[in-house]
């Protein structure tokens, strides 16, 4: 396109702006400035591939800063720019697939060539539907030609020279809804959908497994192919899925039942087979137990014997002749190799638990408190063994009474002196009967009672075990309690040093556990027994808790040079004897 004008420099910044590649105008050129044997303008230093942020694409306009706009001048009409001043003109929302704008404001001489003359330098128009009332809708053929079509809004029109009314007016564009701009976008959107559900299925059905092959029909040819198959060990899952599929399927009838009841014996055959597999197979893993239990005997021998060497080299003959830094090397490798050995020897006694069903540490710290309960238990064994004794004897002495009187009642009423004298005698022996019975039965109460007595004393220890276990914990409150009471400075806290139940409980079982250590233990060793309780303790939360009662708990440094380890030492009682 050659057009005549006047300004070509505002020409060549509308352009620009617009993002239009310039034009063949008549007249000056367009960039003055650029020197075609450099590839630049002048005035800008050179564009290197090293500069950061710049390449081939141009960096982009910073959104603060402001476009000026420029007069553009055209064949048959001139536009000019809007005042930089006003604010943008305000655009609806924009459509999906948009690629149709509404112009409004046109010059009422204006016609569809003016327009097209003034528009098509946004892109290729497609259709214009213009309407008698100064507007007019032009459909682009692709999206990004609409946002350069409404840098045009806010520009004034004017047709040639003339300042009539008609030859003016203001362009308005925005964004217009067209069928057929949202169905070619759904029609689009309909096609990346189609793409992405075939990309999906071809992901699918690569990933799938791959189908297992089909079980054949029965016939008397297969069926002695699978009879064979079940005597071969390799094939025997493969033969059995079969057999299994015929089975279900219903082919078994009166001709067929025979090879059935053959390829079924034939695979009840294989039942030894697995049982000797099982047996060779847990030998074997008893093996491969009793190998690891040795090899992690001889590592923790050779660990042993490394920590030996790290403590010979801590002794003050040796370790006075090493620098400060083999000194630090020294300490810090014997902690490493002690940390590693303990937790090999946890391992291996608890290997060695299991095999041996040893008692456990708390079933031992238990036997001292319920021995007495054990001694109640064993007595009131003893006393209903002889209880059912004497109920069994009370019985049989029943039974012969009443063999007695039915025989009395059977015996014949005769004259004969002989006959009264055993009936007597009978009668006598009944009596003594009856009262050894009234014996039994008196004896059988009394054992009833002792039996009741041993149960309530049964029931008392165990109440008088849980109060120990109250005062015991009443005990450790009262020293935390009387520390209070003795030390003006620790009432200005805000909160006593037990925060809840749990932390009295762990104080308890920590001051109980140190109680019988009276050398004390390393917080490793409290945790390790306290995680049998509760794995989900902390050993930063115990520490805390043992740290903030120094009245109860104290820490102290044990050992020399490498050997050197804090311990923890139960010390309430001592706060107690301050009281």
């Amino acid at each position: 396109m050659t057009l005549p004008m006047s300004d070509p420099t505002a020409w060549a910044t509308a352009m620009n702006n617009l993002g239009m590649a310039p034009l063949g105008i008549a007249g000056q050129p367009i960039l003055p400035d650029f020197d075609p044997a450099l590839g630049m303008m002048t005035g800008i230093p050179p564009i290197t591939p090293m500069m950061p942020g710049l390449g081939i694409v141009p960096p982009p306009i910073p959104p603060d800063m402001p476009v000026v706009k420029e007069i553009i001048h055209c064949k048959s009409c001139t536009l000019f720019p809007p005042n930089p001043n006003l604010p943008p003109p305000a655009t609806r929302e924009r459509p999906p697939g948009c690629k149709t704008v509404f112009v409004g404001g046109l010059p009422e001489n204006g016609t569809e060539q003016i327009i097209v003359e003034v528009f098509e330098q946004c892109g290729e128009i497609i259709a214009i539907r213009k309407s008698k009332k100064n507007f007019c809708h032009i459909r682009f053929a692709e999206e990004y030609m609409v946002d350069k079509a409404l840098y045009l809004s806010g520009y004034r029109i004017r047709l040639g020279s003339s300042t009539d009314k008609k030859d003016t007016g203001r362009l308005h564009v925005d964004f217009a809804q067209a069928r057929d701009d949202l169905y070619e976008w759904e029609c689009k959107q309909r096609m990346l959908a189609r793409e992405e559900r075939h990309r999906r299925r071809m992901e699918e059905e690569r990933l799938r497994p791959p189908s297992p092959p089909p079980v054949v029909h029965y016939s008397d040819h297969e069926c002695s192919i699978v009879a064979e198959k079940l005597k071969d060990d390799s094939k025997f899952s493969e033969a059995v899925q079969t057999l299994l599929t015929w089975i279900e399927r219903g082919e078994v009838n009166r001709r067929s039942a025979n090879n059935f009841y053959s390829m079924i014996q034939s695979a009840n055959s294989h039942v030894r087979r697995l049982v000797n597999e099982k047996a060779a197979h847990e030998k074997d893993m008893e093996e491969a137990k009793e190998k690891f239990k040795q090899a992690l005997s001889g590592i923790l021998i050779q660990f042993e014997q490394i920590v030996a060497v790290y403590h010979s080299a801590s002794k003050q003959k040796a370790w006075d002749h090493f620098t400060k830094a083999q000194r630090k090397n020294i300490s810090v490798w014997c902690k490493q190799a002690e940390e590693i050995r303990n937790i090999h020897n946890d391992e291996l006694m608890g290997i060695r638990r299991e095999e041996e069903m040893e008692m456990s540490d708390e079933e031992i710290e238990e036997t001292t408190e319920t021995k007495e309960t054990e001694e109640s238990v064993s007595q009131a064994e003893t006393l209903k063994e002889e209880n059912d004794s004497l109920r069994w004897q009370l019985d049989a002495y029943r039974n012969e009474v009443e063999l007695l009187k039915q025989e009395q009642g059977k015996a014949p009423r005769e004259d004969d002196p002989n006959k009264e004298q055993q009936l007597k005698l009978l009668q006598q022996a009944l009596q003594g009967m009856q009262q050894h019975l009234l014996k039994v039965q008196e004896e059988f109460k009394r054992k009833e009672a002792e039996l009741e007595k041993v149960k309530d004393d049964k029931l008392q220890v165990e109440k008088m075990l849980e109060n120990l276990k109250e005062k015991e914990s009443c005990a450790t409150r009262l020293c935390t309690s009387s520390q209070d009471s003795d030390y003006p400075l620790e009432k200005t806290l805000n909160s006593s040093p037990i925060k809840s139940e749990r932390e009295a409980l762990l104080v308890g079982i920590i001051s109980t556990f140190l109680h019988v250590h009276p050398f004390g233990a390393s917080i490793e060793y409290i945790c390790s027994y306290l995680h049998r309780l509760d794995s989900k303790i902390c050993t930063s939360d115990v520490e805390c808790l043992m740290s903030r009662l120094q009245h109860t708990f104290r820490q102290e440094m044990t050992g020399v040079g490498a050997s050197l380890e804090k311990r923890w030492k139960f010390c309430g009682f001592e706060g107690l004897k301050l009281t």
